[in-house]
């Protein structure tokens, strides 16, 4: 418990990690700041922080439960497969997509592991929500996370026919501005298109019509005919070979992002989280570059 505190940074985070309460995980600390007669930590209103006596504990804590880990992995292959805990956050657009048949082949093969899998549109703190992995998209600040790049997310601008047949062609990014435009309140209300022929990117700030926390909302929108969306391809592939949407300017690009598995360094459940990693790459990567559905 207090190893999970000093990495976490606070008891509610460290509790959500250890699947307790933030009051007992206080307690236990507390109790072992009085059996060592020192204290262990700084507490302020918002953060927990080290004090010299606690970092002296939290190395030799770490490399105590670096080494039972250790141990329990050596121990649980050799008697039925991994086991033990992982909690996960995935963009929730996946959600939409064949990503949960993979995690349902995870736990088929895996029975011994119990995973909790957030989806959220909205960017999670690994550290501080005690989460074991993420799933991310986009130019990645360095963080001191470890990464794995595992696939290309392509995205395309589409609206449902009836939204493109009922206004004047659309030629130009430029055009965007008289559109309706729905955006996801995490990001930026903007677009940066680039000719497929070659040609310098094209910046479009627009007004969204509508904002909203999920991508599979803003394709229920695009859907019904409300407006033009910017999505992930792999979210609309079956609405385009369908037809129940169409590309909007498809002589135009928007950027591709990259796709990444990041995970703590020194997470507790290093290996565990090493066994998730493996078996989800591959198949992201299949996931995401599948055929292009253009027109």
């Amino acid at each position: 418990m207090f190893a999970r505190t000093a990495e976490l940074g606070s008891f509610r985070a460290a509790a959500a990690a250890l699947n307790l309460s933030p009051s007992v995980v206080s307690h236990h600390v507390a109790r072992l700041e009085e059996r060592l007669g020192v204290p262990l930590l700084y507490r302020t209103t918002r953060r927990l922080s080290l004090t010299a006596d606690g970092a002296t504990l939290f190395e030799a804590a770490r490399t105590m439960l670096d080494a039972a880990e250790a141990g329990l992995d050596a121990v649980s292959e050799r008697s039925g497969g991994p086991a033990g805990e992982l909690r996960m956050t995935v963009p929730g657009f996946l959600e939409g997509t064949r990503f949960f048949e993979d995690v349902a082949s995870f736990l088929v093969a895996n029975p011994r592991v119990r995973l909790t899998v957030v989806s959220s549109d909205e960017r999670r703190d690994l550290v501080a929500e005690g989460f074991d992995l993420a799933l991310r998209m986009g130019q990645l600040a360095d963080s001191g996370l470890r990464m794995r790049r595992v696939a290309t997310l392509r995205r395309v601008l589409v609206a449902a026919p009836r939204y493109v047949e009922a206004r004047p062609a659309l030629l130009h990014p430029r055009e965007l501005a008289g559109c309706d435009c729905f955006q996801l309140g995490s990001r930026a209300p903007e677009l940066a298109l680039t000719p497929t022929d070659g040609g310098e990117p094209e910046r479009v700030r627009f007004r969204p019509r509508a904002t909203v926390s999920s991508g599979l909302a803003i394709r229920h929108l695009a859907r019904a005919g409300a407006g033009v969306a910017a999505l992930p391809e792999v979210l609309v592939r079956d609405e385009l070979a369908a037809g129940a949407l169409v590309q909007v300017l498809p002589g135009w690009s928007l950027d591709e992002l990259g796709v990444f598995l990041v995970w703590p360094d020194g997470a507790v459940r290093r290996q565990l989280t090493g066994h998730l990693v493996g078996f989800l790459a591959p198949r992201l990567e299949a996931l995401f570059r599948e055929e292009r559905i253009t027109g």
